[in-house]
């Protein structure tokens, strides 16, 4: 289906008038205004997660040099557990030192073992009540930045991606068949600071999402599905067989890059999402032992508003952020049926932010849908870190304290410093922000004082 809908910023006040656009658009979303089903616990693999509001890893780059969480991690994530969420799901954390994303990425190593468990003490303790608790495990490929220059380790040279001038080691077939023994460790040392689960991590163009597109590749990690999947397969399994500790992966359900660098798009139209070799994947995924999938989209260093619609950001998205909206919550739907109704896999959606106060009405559609088992807040938790307190009690999120998807906690990230909400926690990262734009013209297009 193609969507000329041009875009417009969020304007509803109510479900209806929600509700009115869908239908104009012919678009499809789930909305319940009862948030009783967000309540009901949500069993995972060997544990269970207390409620169905899920905290995503929002990265805040502010860990220390040697991969420790720092005073501003702390703080984080002392917020997000007091604020009531069932899941929470720890940003990146690189598995080795070249694959950090950032100077500031946190990376668990021996050295910093009980700096985690602090972590995760801290987590228990001022939840209402104990989370499931998941460590995202990373390596940012082509997007390695570790002393903060870029020094991309990529599965495939990619004319989409690829920037002139910028040297890149392509990662031989040993070097990465060595980072499966490197998951586990973390994955051992993960289980030895209190997660229930491991995020082998899949998205957004890091290396083991940008192997699955890896076509062009020769070896045993490029050309075949069977190829291009094997690292994620490989690591899962064994991490499987030698960890005592679920599985999770944060999947990518496609990109819109065009094929033959594309994933799970159609070769004709790399805006529209083919499900086929997904679906193969999820059901890969299940077999070998995964208990939990967070399905995303897109890449944020590419096409931001595919996976993260926006109001204000670098561009202007080419059509209504609803349409990127429904489709990536429609890829969560797709999949999670691949798997069948009696599949003991949990997939969690991605994307509601942009709902505003509107996305418990979503959340709770889709659970009760079965569109999703989870619903995953990302920007919003930075904004709003007691959105599932507020949702879960009050039946609803107050408008004055939802994010406004204005991009500027991202600018940070460009910017090089700890990244947080700019509007809501402006004592804290307001001070950061300016500095890091201090010469710069906005990247959204707004002046950040006009909000705070």
């Amino acid at each position: 289906m193609t969507h000329t809908e041009p875009f417009r910023r969020f304007q509803y006040d109510t479900t209806a008038e929600l509700q009115h656009d869908l239908d104009r658009m012919g678009l499809e979303l789930p909305l319940l205004g009862d948030m009783a089903i967000l309540a009901s616990p949500c069993p995972i693999g060997s544990g269970s997660a207390p409620n169905r509001i899920a905290i995503q890893p929002m990265e805040g780059c502010d860990g220390s040099a040697d991969g420790r969480p720092d005073d501003l991690t702390w703080r984080r994530y002392r917020r997000f557990a007091a604020g009531g969420a069932g899941l929470l799901w720890v940003e990146a954390t690189a598995v080795v030192p070249e694959g950090r994303a950032n100077p500031r990425q946190l990376w668990l190593h021996e050295q910093n073992l009980d700096d985690f468990r602090g972590l995760v003490r801290l987590i228990d303790k001022e939840a209402r009540s104990k989370p499931y608790k998941v460590l995202q495990l990373t390596h940012s490929g082509r997007y390695s930045k570790p002393d903060g220059q870029a020094r991309p380790l990529v599965a495939a040279a990619n004319p989409w991606l690829d920037r002139p001038g910028q040297d890149q080691t392509v990662l031989s077939d040993e070097a990465l068949a060595n980072l499966v023994p490197a998951y586990v460790q973390a994955a051992r040392l993960a289980h030895a600071a209190g997660f229930q689960a491991v995020d082998i991590k899949a998205c957004h163009r890091y290396l083991l999402n940008e192997l699955l597109s890896a076509r062009t590749r020769s070896g045993l990690y490029g050309g075949s599905l069977e190829n291009r999947s094997r690292l994620l397969l490989d690591i899962v399994r064994a991490v499987k067989a030698k960890v005592p500790i679920d599985i999770a992966v944060r999947l990518n359900a496609y990109d819109e890059i065009p094929v033959p660098y594309g994933w799970g798009v159609t070769q004709e139209d790399h805006r529209q999402p083919d499900f086929g070799e997904p679906a193969w994947l999820v059901r890969a995924l299940k077999d070998a032992g995964v208990s939990l999938i967070n399905i995303t989209g897109g890449n944020p260093y590419y096409n931001p508003h595919v996976n993260r619609p926006y109001d204000t950001g670098p561009y202007q998205p080419p059509v209504h952020p609803l349409y990127h909206l429904t489709k990536l919550l429609g890829a969560c739907r797709t999949l999670k049926h691949a798997l069948g109704p009696d599949s003991p896999v949990r997939f969690m959606a991605s994307g509601l932010t942009w709902l505003r106060h509107l996305a418990g009405d979503a959340a709770a559609g889709l659970v009760a849908s079965g569109w999703s088992d989870l619903a995953g807040f990302g920007r919003q938790a930075f904004a709003y870190p007691s959105l599932a307190a507020d949702l879960l009690e009050e039946g609803r999120l107050d408008p004055k304290k939802c994010c406004l998807s204005c991009g500027k906690c991202s600018e940070i990230m460009r910017d090089g410093g700890q990244a947080g909400c700019v509007i809501h926690d402006s004592d804290v990262y307001l001070p950061i922000y300016r500095a890091g734009r201090a010469g710069k013209p906005s990247l959204s297009g707004k002046d950040v004082a006009e909000h705070v």
